[in-house]
């Protein structure tokens, strides 16, 4: 039996409040070696602004003199959605394929909330799901240095229906999605296709820079990542490729390790004044997607042009550094200024750096922060021992004859005052004495209380921490060690293999991520009549974890329902067997759905950080998962 939450692939987190791909129409645009691809989703509502599209057997009646396919296009064309060269030249449109589907879903988290930058509130997609979709081809002979994309427009020249849209060029987004809401006219760099850009300052993507650097400063670690495009990576080294425009799929994994080893001698790193060697975390593939960077998990031919590599180097730590410095030694004519960020517990540091200031340095000004620890939790003494007053009762043994004398010099006829004055003595004295010179036994097990369902819900919480907090550690054996100080018998076997296979999927692509909050909500005990001190609880608790990489959250939250059985071991509870009953996803934000992503808490504090987050946990009764783990 196993207990984990494992390592994930980890996706971004950057989410789009402009509410534009939840828009009515959406128009993807894609500029290509020679023509350009329009895909078009066409609400239900406003297909007469598109009526040029619909095929006349779609027509209950065909009026006779409706245009022909052909004249329709080239009313489209110069009308309707219209691609404009610089030389004013106005490309034609050819129809590829038009049939009606069903609105792909885009639907954003924060739909139907207020945005915090324009206090607007965030719209949401149409209830009706129907829609025209098309694809339309504009061919071109000679590659156009600009084109202006003009949407169906009204007399006073604003778009006659709202359109969200997102332009390619190549493979690269020039922007996210946006409102076409009138002409936008786009620059294009067909030499790099990185730096095409619209005029308008407002339709720009999030992840502008073709070079970035992001320092990870954690407990045990600091991660350098870096992000870079091959293209720019040819003047800093032999990429070695057979060709100057495609990396061919068996050039991938080879040109990958070189570029690994290549980082692994640039951009020294210096933790408190000594500078450590560090290790290949990692290098992927990615691409920029309308959610941030996304691993490429498939071999596929890339453009050099286009091709992003992100790479992870590790560096081993004893604790938090008090100081970690970049020394970053790359840059081109074109690229001056690297943007540098610092991400740790308290959340992202955002600076650049340039050939005049080159050293990146993150300092430790973290507030109330609290190294992440494993101890080991103690049964209550009160189940397991019971507390002898020795002095008590010696006193009360020492009455005894006292009493038996009084009473036999009372029959007698006797004084008995000195007797009385004694025994009132060794009673007083028992009375007093109680608190003190205790004795502590082993309590037999059937004078055991039974553990309560609150005292449960609090060891549990401990030992589910500690499980967690044992994978912050990097080293096997230090990972081994802290589980151990939790978890018994053969889950303790079970759980330290399952880690080690994460991490190998972690070193295959996935990023392994960190439990960052773990909450029980309940837990009811069923006593053991057959092993005293164990106890099996039936039990429900949350994990909250996040996976961050290139300056990207990913965050999900399971909750859990299982059967876990602790056990009382050396005077420390441990667990012994988990069974999963039930695992489901939930939304961090509080929604109910089986996918979910967000920000995670923030678990030390400068003063004004944004918090980041880390995994869920996983477990079933035949196999485990690895996790990280941070309260």
């Amino acid at each position: 039996m196993c207990l984990l939450l494992g390592s994930v692939v980890g996706h971004a987190d950057w989410i789009n409040l402009t509410g534009a791909e939840t828009s009515r129409n959406i128009a993807e645009i894609y500029v290509l070696d020679d023509h350009v691809k329009l895909v078009l989703e066409i609400y239900v509502a406003d297909l007469e602004t598109f009526e040029d599209l619909v095929p006349d057997d779609w027509l209950k009646e065909v009026d006779p003199s409706r245009p022909s396919v052909t004249d329709r296009m080239r009313a489209f064309s110069s009308s309707t959605f219209q691609f404009v060269t610089e030389g004013g030249e106005q490309l034609q449109a050819q129809l590829q394929l038009v049939e009606p589907r069903t609105r792909k879903d885009r639907q954003s988290p924060f739909a139907g909330m207020i945005n915090p930058f324009t206090r607007q509130r965030v719209p949401e997609a149409p209830q009706d799901k129907r829609v025209l979709y098309a694809e339309l081809k504009y061919p071109f002979t000679e590659r156009p240095r600009a084109l202006t994309i003009i949407p169906p427009l009204d007399e006073k020249g604003r778009a006659t229906v709202t359109i969200g849209f997102i332009t390619y060029h190549k493979a690269v987004p020039i922007i996210d999605f946006r409102y076409l809401g009138a002409p936008a006219k786009v620059a294009l760099d067909w030499d790099d296709p990185w730096y095409t850009k619209f005029d308008n300052p407002n339709l720009k993507r999030h992840h502008k820079s073709a070079l970035m650097s992001f320092l990870y400063v954690e407990p045990f670690e600091v991660r350098h990542e870096i992000l870079t495009r091959v293209r720019d990576l040819g003047q800093w080294m032999d990429l070695g490729l057979r060709g100057d425009e495609y990396i061919e799929v068996d050039e991938l994994e080879p040109l990958k390790q070189r570029i690994g080893e290549f980082f692994l001698n640039k951009n020294p790193v210096t933790i408190d004044g000594k500078r450590l060697k560090p290790i290949l975390d990692r290098s992927n593939y990615v691409k920029v997607a309308l959610t941030g960077i996304q691993l490429i998990e498939r071999p596929e031919r890339l453009e050099i042009s286009t091709a992003i590599v992100g790479v992870i180097l590790a560096y081993i730590t004893d604790g938090m550094p008090r100081q970690v410095k970049v020394d970053w030694e790359l840059f081109t004519d074109q690229i001056q200024r690297v943007p540098a960020t610092a991400i740790d517990p308290a959340g992202p540091l955002l600076s650049y750096v340039e050939p005049q200031d080159k050293v990146h340095t993150w300092t430790n000004f973290l507030k109330n922060y609290k190294m992440p620890t494993v101890e080991q939790v103690s049964v209550d003494a009160a189940l397991t021992t019971m507390q002898i007053p020795v002095a008590s009762i010696l006193c009360l043994v020492a009455l005894v004859p006292v009493i038996r004398k009084w009473r036999a010099q009372h029959r007698a006829g006797g004084a008995a005052r000195t007797l009385l004055v004694t025994g009132a003595l060794l009673l007083v004295g028992g009375l007093a004495l109680y608190p003190f010179a205790r004795v502590s036994i082993a309590k037999p097990s059937a004078m055991a209380p039974a553990l309560t369902d609150a005292d449960a819900q609090l060891v549990l919480q401990a030992l589910l921490k500690n499980v967690y907090r044992a994978f912050d550690f990097r080293e096997e054996e230090d990972v081994y060690d802290k589980l151990a100080l939790s978890v018994e018998g053969d889950l303790l076997t079970d759980i330290y293999l399952q880690s080690r296979k994460s991490l190998q999927i972690q070193k295959a692509g996935g990023a392994q991520a960190k439990v960052k909050d773990v909450e029980v909500l309940a837990a009811s005990v069923d006593g053991r009549p057959d092993r005293p001190l164990a106890y099996t609880l039936k039990a429900k608790w949350t994990a909250l974890g996040t996976v961050g990489h290139w300056g990207h959250i990913h965050t999900r939250k399971n909750l859990y329902d299982a059967l876990v059985t602790v056990d009382a071991v050396d005077g420390n509870w441990r667990i012994t067997d988990l069974e999963l009953l039930e695992e489901q996803r939930i939304d961090p934000y509080g929604k109910s759905r089986p996918e979910s992503g967000g920000p995670g808490p923030v678990s030390g504090d400068r003063g004004s950080g944004i918090g980041n987050g880390g995994p869920a946990l996983q477990r079933s009764s035949s196999q485990s998962r690895g996790a990280s783990v941070t309260p």
